[in-house]
């Protein structure tokens, strides 16, 4: 009999809650429901101050049960609007929201918030979450997962397959009997942070700004020369390495650049970092999925790097791009109830696969 889970993902963008009702069972799975929650102003800016290192440990608790509480808020809204019952629901798949990840630190750990306590008190229904630590105590990066869910919905076409996520980080996948992957760098994060502090908003729709400026070859290669774009995979990053201070070190000697020849010029860093990747590999059909496929003028460029690859949405394989990621967290939910390894040290570098995830019951 094939199960439902809900996956529920909130990723480095801090765009908002995405939820997805999933139906799994064995190679079916099938995307029922979904729904994106907005985050408030006042909780992103909460997160961002302690991701940025101004915090206790007091407020580290708050955030824990106030993302909780909003998270098991999402979650009945989402049951109440689609009329599921929550009988009906065997596990909620959690990733939680990333405060820090670094998996090469002496002791190792990657931190999401999230009280899964709460939202099992308050939803009654099963969460499996800390998805991440078990690899991570293993020796693995912890990330991506994304490659052994790419893997499970792709198999069955043939050739040569890559799947990139671009979210806030953007993440490729190299599907094959042992799929490989790793984080290629950013993804929209750094656009969305020089729009917002240029221009006060929250993207650069379409990449409309990033159209009207010229890319500094200067301040291009600069930045691909950091030390994370260079290092071989396993490797895996984040908004603790890749954000606003990040930027501004590299800008320094480029405050001569007008705004939009900046945003062109990241826009283009996050499209060639990803094409060099592909370029590595034997892909011959590359399948896009998260935000970055809505910005056209990201996905101009990134096809204009990969001229000899094909290049297409998973929407146009069947598979929803906007809430890819909110999807594997319901498969790997599925995959936690049934206590069945999941394939992703061929991906992370951990010593072997394994079971992965808490189950709060």
């Amino acid at each position: 009999m094939d199960e439902l889970y809900i996956g529920v993902m909130s990723g480095t963008s801090l765009d908002g809650i995405d939820i997805a009702l999933c139906e799994i069972k064995g190679n079916s799975f099938e995307l029922l429901h979904s729904q994106k929650y907005p985050f408030g102003k006042k909780l992103k800016a909460n997160i961002l101050t302690a991701i940025n290192g101004k915090t206790t440990l007091k407020k580290i608790g708050r955030l824990d049960t106030q993302l909780g509480y909003l998270f098991a808020q999402a979650i009945s809204a989402f049951l109440l609007e689609k009329k599921i019952k929550k009988k009906m629901v065997k596990a909620i798949g959690l990733h939680g929201q990333t405060l820090w990840h670094e998996p090469n630190a002496r002791y190792p750990f990657s931190m999401q918030l999230g009280n899964a306590s709460v939202i099992t008190a308050l939803t009654n229904i099963s969460v499996v979450n800390d998805f991440r630590q078990k690899d991570i105590a293993l020796g693995g990066q912890g990330a991506p997962f994304a490659p052994a869910f790419h893997q499970y919905l792709f198999s069955r076409l043939k050739g040569n397959i890559g799947v990139v996520n671009i979210g806030g980080m953007a993440n490729l996948s190299v599907l094959g009997e042992n799929p490989t992957g790793y984080d290629t760098g950013c993804g929209n994060i750094l656009m969305d942070y020089w729009v917002s502090y240029k221009k006060n908003l929250p993207l650069d729709k379409n990449g409309r700004w990033a159209r009207l400026g010229k890319v500094s070859k200067k301040l291009l290669d600069k930045l691909l020369s950091d030390k994370y774009f260079l290092k071989n995979p396993p490797k895996s990053t984040g908004r603790e390495y890749f954000n606003e201070n990040w930027l501004q070190k590299q800008l320094k000697d480029f405050i001569y650049l007008s705004g939009k020849d900046i945003q062109a010029t990241l826009l283009e860093l996050t499209a060639k970092s990803i094409a060099e990747e592909v370029k590595k590999t034997s892909i011959s059909l590359l399948i896009v999925c998260g935000g970055g496929l809505k910005n056209i003028q990201l996905m101009k460029r990134l096809k204009a790097n990969l001229k000899k690859i094909d290049v297409v949405s998973s929407d146009e394989c069947g598979i929803s791009s906007e809430y890819m990621e909110a999807m594997a967290f319901a498969w790997l939910a599925y995959k936690r109830i049934h206590k069945e390894k999941v394939k992703l040290s061929s991906v992370t570098g951990a010593s072997k696969d394994t079971i992965l995830g808490a189950l709060y019951e």
